[in-house]
C-alpha cells in the first residue's frame, strides 16, 4: 500500500505541476546582446535651437557639447564612433549603421561636428566618380580635393 500511495501523491504533484510549470515559462525573457554601441545619455528638457548647416537640408544644434543634427523630423548623433536617431530630442537614442545614417547628415561638413567624426577616415577617400554620381562628399574630402 505504501507504493501506491506515493505513486498517487508523485501522480499529483506532476499533474499539478503542468499548469505551474507553463506559467513560469510563459515569463521566461530571452536576451540577446551582439555587442551594440551604448546609446548616448542626452536628455534635453526642451526641443533645442538649430541652425541650418548652410547648402543643406541639415540642421545642427550649436547650444550643446556634443554633436547633434536634425533631418527630416529626426534627430542624429555622432557618439564614440558610431550613429543614433531618435524621433525626439530627448531620445530613446536607437543605433543606427553608418550606411543607414541619411546621406545629407553624413555630409555634413566637420566644421559643424562637436566631436570630428573617425568613420570619414575609416570609409577611405571616395572616388571623384563616386562623390559626383551619388552628389555628396564626406566630411573633410573636398578640402582635400577628393571629390
Amino acid at each position: 500500500m505504501p507504493k501506491r500511495s506515493l505513486l498517487v501523491i508523485a501522480l499529483a504533484l506532476t499533474v499539478n505541476g503542468f499548469p505551474i510549470t507553463e506559467a513560469v515559462a510563459g515569463d521566461v525573457n530571452v536576451g540577446i546582446n551582439i555587442g551594440l554601441p551604448a546609446p548616448p545619455r542626452i536628455v534635453l528638457p526642451a526641443p533645442p535651437a538649430v541652425v541650418v548647416v548652410p547648402n543643406t537640408p541639415v540642421s545642427y544644434v550649436p547650444s550643446v557639447n556634443f554633436n547633434l543634427f536634425v533631418y527630416s523630423g529626426r534627430y542624429y548623433t555622432f557618439h564614440d564612433g558610431s550613429w543614433f536617431q531618435a524621433k525626439s530630442h530627448s531620445g530613446p537614442w536607437a543605433f543606427i549603421a553608418t550606411e543607414q545614417v541619411p546621406r545629407p547628415v553624413v555630409g555634413v561638413p566637420v566644421t559643424y561636428y562637436k566631436v570630428p567624426p573617425g568613420h570619414a577616415k575609416r570609409m577611405g577617400p571616395p572616388s571623384a566618380a563616386r562623390a559626383s554620381s551619388e552628389g555628396f562628399c564626406p566630411p573633410g574630402q573636398a578640402k582635400k580635393g577628393r571629390c
